[in-house]
C-alpha cells in the first residue's frame, strides 16, 4: 500500500458525524503541550498547555503570526521547527533546556501531510520534564553520598578530636602568655580557624549521619516560630528583618519536629549570608489542596493537598550555574563556607518525601520553596474499627 493509500485509509478511520469542534476540543485538551504550523511557518494551533510552558498568554492572539515572532528569534523550540521541512529524519523523543528558566523539556516533531503525501506543516508535541531530571538527579545525588559516607564519616572522627585538643592548648597558651597584642593576635586567629574547621567536621558528620525521623503531627507554624529563635540565636547580624506570614490554621503535617526545623534554620541562615549585608528574608507558609504538576507527577495518591512554604531573600540572587548545583555537597560561594548546609536540607527533605525548589526572583533575591504533604488523620475510633476488622478476618480464617 502506498503512502497516499495509507494516509487516505487513515482519513477513512474518523467518524464523518464528529464535526471539527470535536478536534479542536481533543488537542486543547491533551496533557502535552502542542504547537503547530503550517508550510509557511504560521503557527495555527497552540493548546494551554503549551502556552503555560512557554509563558504565553492562553489566547488565541498568537494565531495567524509567524512562530518566530512568537517565540523569538532565539528561542530553542524556533530552531526546531525551522528544520521541520529541512531534515530527513525529524527528532523523536528527544530533550533540550529552555533558557533562562532553565527547564528541561521532551519533545517529538512530526511534519502533517496531506493525502498527496505532500508536507503542509508541522507539529511538535512537548512536555516539561524538569521534575523527572530532578527526581533522578536526586538518585544520582544518592549515590555519589553514599560512596563518601562512609569515609566521610572515618576521616571526620579522626579530625575531630586532634581540633579540640588545639583549641584547649591555644586557650592555655594564650591565658599564660603576656598580654602583648602580636602573641594575643595570633592565638585568637589558631582559635577562630580551629573554630571554623571544627564547625566543618560537625557539618560533615550531621551530614554522613543516617537520618532516625521520630514521625508525629507536627504544627507548621510551631515549626517555622522555632527555627526563627534557633537562627536568631545562632547569627549576630542585626541588620537582617525576618519577615513572617504563617497563617495559624495551617493543617498538621506528620513530620519529625527537629528535623524540620533544621531544614528551615539553614535556609535562613543561608539566605542571611547571601544578603552580605542589609535586608529582608521573608518566611511565608500556605495551605494548597490542589496542584496540577504535582499530581500528575504521582504525587497527589493519599493527600488532603499539600503545606508550601518559601523562604525569600531580597539579594543579588544566582545565576542558573550555581542553582544547578546548590544543594551539592561541598559546593558553596563563600569563603568560608563548608558548602553542606544546603546539602543537609535536601537530605533532610528527600528523608521526609517532601520536595524542594529554588528560583531567582524577578525583582532581585533568591526564592525556596517546600513542599509538606498533608495526608489524612487516623482518629482513635477508626483505627479501633480497623484493627476489630483485621482481628475479625484472621478468626475466620482460623475458624
Amino acid at each position: 500500500m502506498s503512502v497516499s493509500a495509507a494516509a487516505s485509509s487513515t482519513l477513512n478511520q474518523f467518524s464523518p458525524e464528529v464535526d471539527e469542534h470535536f478536534y479542536r476540543d481533543l488537542v486543547v485538551s491533551m496533557r502535552n503541550g502542542v504547537l503547530a504550523i503550517d508550510r509557511n511557518g504560521t503557527l495555527v494551533v497552540a493548546n494551554d498547555v503549551a502556552c503555560r510552558i512557554l509563558g504565553l498568554a492562553s489566547d488565541d492572539q498568537h494565531l495567524g503570526r509567524h512562530y518566530t515572532d512568537v517565540l523569538g528569534p532565539r528561542h530553542e523550540f524556533g530552531q526546531v521547527l525551522s528544520s521541520a521541512f529541512a531534515l530527513s529524519h525529524l527528532p523523536n523523543r528527544s530533550e533540550l533546556r529552555l533558557r533562562p528558566s532553565g527547564k528541561v523539556i521532551g519533545f517529538t516533531l512530526s511534519r502533517v501531510m496531506n493525502q498527496f503525501d505532500a508536507p503542509t506543516g508541522a507539529v511538535l508535541f512537548f512536555k516539561d520534564l524538569t521534575r523527572v531530571e530532578q527526581l533522578e538527579e536526586r538518585e544520582r545525588l544518592r549515590d555519589r553520598l553514599a560512596a563518601i559516607g562512609e569515609m566521610a564519616a572515618a576521616i571526620a572522627h579522626e579530625v575531630k578530636n586532634p581540633l579540640a585538643g588545639i583549641q584547649v592548648m591555644a586557650g592555655l597558651l594564650k591565658r599564660r602568655l603576656p598580654e602583648t597584642d602580636d602573641d594575643q593576635s595570633v592565638l585568637n586567629d589558631i582559635i577562630g580557624e580551629a573554630r571554623v574547621a571544627n564547625k566543618i567536621v560537625v557539618d560533615l558528620l550531621e551530614f554522613v549521619r543516617p537520618i532516625n525521623l521520630q514521625i508525629e503531627r507536627v504544627s507548621v507554624p510551631d515549626v517555622l516560630r522555632d527555627a526563627v529563635d534557633k537562627y536568631e540565636g545562632q547569627t549576630s547580624s542585626g541588620d537582617v528583618i525576618v519577615k513572617t506570614a504563617v497563617p495559624e490554621d495551617l493543617p498538621s503535617v506528620p513530620e519529625d519536629h527537629t528535623q524540620l526545623r533544621q531544614i528551615f534554620t539553614n535556609l535562613l541562615i543561608n539566605a542571611s549570608e547571601a544578603l552580605d549585608g542589609p535586608g529582608q528574608v521573608t518566611i511565608a507558609a500556605r495551605h494548597m489542596t490542589s496542584d496540577d504538576d504535582m499530581a500528575a507527577a504521582g504525587d497527589a495518591q493519599d493527600t488532603c493537598g499539600w503545606v508550601v512554604i518559601d523562604v525569600e531573600d531580597d539579594g543579588p540572587g544566582m545565576s542558573l550555574d550555581v542553582r544547578e548545583k546548590i544543594f551539592s555537597p561541598f559546593f558553596t560561594t563563600k569563603p568560608r563556607g563548608s558548602g553542606l548546609g544546603l546539602a543537609i536540607v535536601r537530605k533532610i527533605v528527600d528523608a521526609h518525601d517532601a520536595r524542594i525548589d529554588v528560583r531567582t526572583r524577578h525583582e532581585g533575591g533568591t526564592h525556596f520553596q517546600v513542599t509538606l504533604r498533608v495526608t489524612p488523620e487516623l482518629d482513635a475510633t477508626s483505627a479501633s474499627t480497623s484493627m476489630q476488622e483485621t482481628l475479625d478476618a484472621v478468626g475466620r480464617g482460623v475458624g
